[in-house]
């Protein structure tokens, strides 16, 4: 597969992710990791610095489920909506099946009855790899650029 055909599937792949969680068809997102896959939220500092602390945490697809029926049956929040808007993904290294990119992304929230405002901004850094289904996301460390997050983060970004 060359380039240009790798950067189109994973820049649909994250299309597919960002538009599931903005109508909250978590089922549909979780597929795209493999089963043992790895999902965290993370301040950029921690991330620069190599510290493991993260706001999420996910290691695997039952991890998120349970993250999601948290999000949907168990916690009270007032509820809002999401957008996410992607840069183009930046393919970092590709070998042996596995792939590393980078990926800008910015997020959207608006509650009901209140403006739109900046929610959440920073890089999704990726892992792929090729499956018999296509490509999975292996691990996502969803970087933010903020040192404060806006109330609490609920849904995933």
């Amino acid at each position: 597969m060359n380039n240009m055909q790798l950067n189109y599937e994973i820049d649909n792949i994250n299309s597919i992710s960002a538009d599931s969680l903005d109508r909250h068809d978590y089922e549909t997102w979780i597929n795209l990791f493999t089963e043992d896959g790895f999902y965290t939220v993370q301040s950029r500092e921690n991330y620069d610095n190599n510290l493991p602390l993260a706001l999420i945490r996910l290691e695997s697809r039952d991890m998120m489920r349970d993250r999601i029926y948290g999000c949907m049956d168990t916690i009270f929040h007032i509820p809002y909506y999401t957008k996410h808007l992607l840069a183009k993904s930046l393919i970092i290294s590709y070998n042996n099946n596995c792939i590393e990119t980078r990926t800008n992304y910015s997020v959207f929230r608006t509650k009901p009855t209140k403006q739109s405002e900046v929610f959440n901004v920073g890089c999704y850094h990726d892992v792929w790899v090729e499956t018999d289904n296509g490509f999975k996301i292996k691990k996502r460390n969803c970087v933010y650029d903020s040192e404060m997050v806006l109330n609490a983060l609920i849904y995933p970004i």
